[in-house]
């Protein structure tokens, strides 16, 4: 969560040099990310049309394990640094590995 965080506080911070310099942000307008939203929902749409043509009910199970994570899902993380696999483990000069 941290680096959303940071990312929203520079975000902020540009904006403040762009409206100092006077200059338009590039960013999309608003219309552009309700449209991005509109695409994330259509693509629920026709596996919905599917389950309801063969006749199967619409479980709620089906929108917690395809809707929800498609359109609400944990935001990606930073991967787990891991340490070498020859760390710590003498070499033949006799000195220490990486670690």
């Amino acid at each position: 969560m941290k680096p959303y965080l940071v990312s929203l506080a520079l975000g902020v911070l540009v904006g403040v040099i762009y409206a100092l310099f006077s200059v338009r942000s590039p960013a999309p307008p608003i219309i552009a990310l309700v449209g991005l939203l509109g695409i994330l929902a259509g693509e629920q749409l026709p596996p919905l049309a599917k389950r309801l043509l063969d006749r199967s009910p619409a479980s709620t199970s089906w929108l917690h394990h395809q809707v929800k994570p498609h359109m609400f899902g944990r935001l990606p993380e930073c991967a787990k640094e891991a340490l070498p696999p020859t760390a710590g483990v003498p070499v033949a000069n006799g000195e220490q590995g990486r670690g």
